[in-house]
């Protein structure tokens, strides 16, 4: 069975039952998930795991409080990191704490 894994990125105007794409390997599964903001984060990641994945890696526009917000919502039944920038370039430098948090 190959590793179910989604990379989770903050964009404006998005769906994420739209903007998704997967790539499958005989080892890993890997599925980019596009969201809103934090709140549609949680939301998706939980779906995520109920799907079966089992590591979220979360973009740079995520901050401290984002990341806390989607481990605490998945528990123990995902393993969350994430990719850090304390000012992303796609979020005009700013963290995603700033805009969202």
């Amino acid at each position: 069975m190959a590793l179910k894994a989604a990379f989770v990125f903050v964009a404006p105007d998005v769906d994420p039952a739209v903007h998704r794409q997967t790539v499958v390997t005989p080892e890993v599964e890997l599925m980019a998930v596009a969201v809103n903001d934090y709140a549609e984060a949680v939301t998706v990641c939980q779906g995520l795991v109920e799907e079966g994945f089992v590591a979220i890696e979360l973009c740079g526009g995520f901050g401290h409080v984002g990341a806390a917000q989607v481990a605490e919502a998945v528990g123990d039944k995902a393993a969350v990191g994430v990719v850090r920038f304390d000012n992303h370039p796609g979020l005009e430098g700013k963290s995603g704490d700033d805009i969202f948090g």
